[in-house]
């Protein structure tokens, strides 16, 4: 089994999804396991040798922040805080997306800047490469400070506590524990606040819709690209002059990218007797690279987040101090969320507009794309459905990163809402590739309206492949069994 080691190197959206797709385990590299333990020995020593309040070590938390806490209690201090912040609700995250919350804990405390020990982290690790994955839910973080809810279910069973997945069911972590002859481990000072504090919450759903959202604009182009010689559409919108005179640079990437997909086809280059395409086909640069250029920023955002240490207080050995900041404030992730959430929900509205246009019975295709329309009703509820998902679409790109509500007793009185954001853009992820799935259906069997004319080597060559699962529809049938295949077809 591959290994990606723990280190000083920073993670990638490349790297991760080698990681995660590829099953690696993970290890600590020598130089990170040296940095934590040089940062928890400094820590030791400060406690030893100083009487001063330190936040979050020997002092209360949020509001609390005044309230000494004795070092006969340190531990208790922190063991109270994973139990009594573990106050999530909802559905249950994903397993994938809690794979990834422990990945980026694991690289966020190998920095060696946030006091834990060794040990806590190797439990981490222990945890992924045996795949006990935490129960951790969806709701209860403001996303500053960090995702203090979603981080203790994620730490409960490093303590014994919580629910975890392991092999394929539900179990108490103190059941998976006992089992495999772990004990809890008992949390030293700063310990639980480390574990908590962060962004890991935030920057694993953007992490990963960023991921999906690279590939769904790549699929959002080859899709569209059958839709346009469906529709008996025309080339010119798509020339390089055209878009060299714009520069966007997603623009005129996605410009290229569907004059690749449609070259070699018969159909774009045959005589056409209209002048112009609707906007749905004839902007597809302007509004897909717009939406491509927003995804390429949301990446940057969260690949700078994913290589940085967002807990609080953070420890400075070399220069012998410790500070409390805010690191943890999600508010970078949250506008580049919702600004991600509205980039893809525009990708699924003009997918939409263009299955209205192929089911509408223009350019010589027959209404709602069936024989005997009447007596069948073709595709005419598969739009209905586009629209409904584009709708809500919508509706979730009303921004979460303006809104903010004190909590703390007004100590924490400005919050990002990034978790909210966050939760969202995942559901617009989803939805989008709903939409997607039934334009390529819709746009399939508008293609075969087209024969004997061709399109495209590489479109025909997927059409081929798409046949196998989803066939031609000469008559009714129950098409949420096309859209669950082109879907999973679409994943694979």
């Amino acid at each position: 089994m591959a290994t990606h080691s723990i280190s000083a190197a920073p993670l990638t959206f490349e790297v991760i999804e080698s990681i995660l797709s590829g099953g690696k385990k993970l290890s600590l590299s020598v130089q990170a396991r040296k940095k934590i333990s040089n940062c928890r020995n400094y820590l030791d020593k400060k406690i030893k040798e100083s009487k001063e309040q330190i936040y979050g070590i020997n002092t209360g938390f949020g509001a609390l922040y005044n309230q000494t806490v004795s070092k006969n209690d340190l531990e208790k201090l922190q063991h109270n805080l994973v139990m009594s912040h573990a106050c999530g609700t909802g559905e249950e995250v994903p397993r994938e997306l809690v794979r990834l919350m422990l990945l980026l804990k694991i690289q966020g405390l190998s920095y060696g800047h946030s006091g834990v020990a060794v040990s806590t982290v190797e439990r981490l690790i222990a945890f992924y490469n045996n795949d006990i994955l935490p129960v951790v839910y969806q709701q209860g973080s403001l996303g500053a400070s960090g995702d203090l809810s979603p981080l203790a279910h994620l730490s409960l069973p490093l303590i014994g506590e919580g629910e975890v997945l392991y092999q394929g069911k539900k179990q108490s972590a103190k059941n998976v524990l006992k089992k495999l002859g772990w004990d809890p481990l008992h949390l030293q000072s700063k310990e639980g606040l480390a574990l908590l504090n962060g962004t890991q919450f935030m920057s694993a759903y953007g992490t990963w819709c960023v991921l999906e959202s690279f590939r769904l604009s790549r699929l959002a182009d080859f899709i569209s690209a059958i839709s346009i010689d469906a529709f008996d559409g025309r080339i010119e919108p798509f020339n390089h002059l055209l878009h060299g005179i714009r520069k966007h640079d997603g623009q005129v990437q996605v410009a290229e990218h569907i004059r690749g997909i449609l070259k070699g086809s018969k159909i774009i280059s045959r005589k056409k007797e209209h002048v112009q395409d609707p906007y749905s086909f004839r902007c597809i640069p302007q509004v897909h690279g717009a939406s491509y250029d927003a995804i390429r920023y949301a990446a940057m955002i969260f690949e700078t987040e994913i290589n940085s240490v967002t807990d609080n207080p953070t420890i400075f050995p070399k220069e012998n101090i410790i500070l409390s900041g805010g690191n943890f404030h999600g508010q970078p992730l949250a506008l580049a969320l919702d600004f991600l959430a509205i980039a893809l929900s525009e990708l699924g509205s003009i997918s939409e507009r263009r299955t209205y246009q192929l089911i509408s019975g223009q350019r010589g295709l027959p209404p709602f794309l069936v024989s005997k329309p009447g007596l069948n009703s073709g595709f005419m509820i598969p739009q209905y459905t586009a629209a409904s998902v584009a709708s809500q679409n919508k509706q979730l790109c009303s921004p979460a990163s303006v809104d903010s509500i004190v909590s703390s007793n007004g100590q924490e009185d400005h919050v990002s809402m990034g978790a909210n954001a966050a939760t969202k853009v995942f559901r617009v992820v989803k939805n989008l590739e709903t939409i997607l799935s039934i334009e390529l259906m819709t746009a399939a069997q508008a293609l075969d309206f087209r024969r004997p004319a061709k399109s495209s080597p590489a479109i025909e060559s997927f059409m081929k492949q798409y046949r196998k699962q989803v066939k031609f529809v000469a008559e009714d049938r129950i098409l949420f069994e096309d859209i669950a295949k082109t879907r999973t077809f679409l994943s694979q």
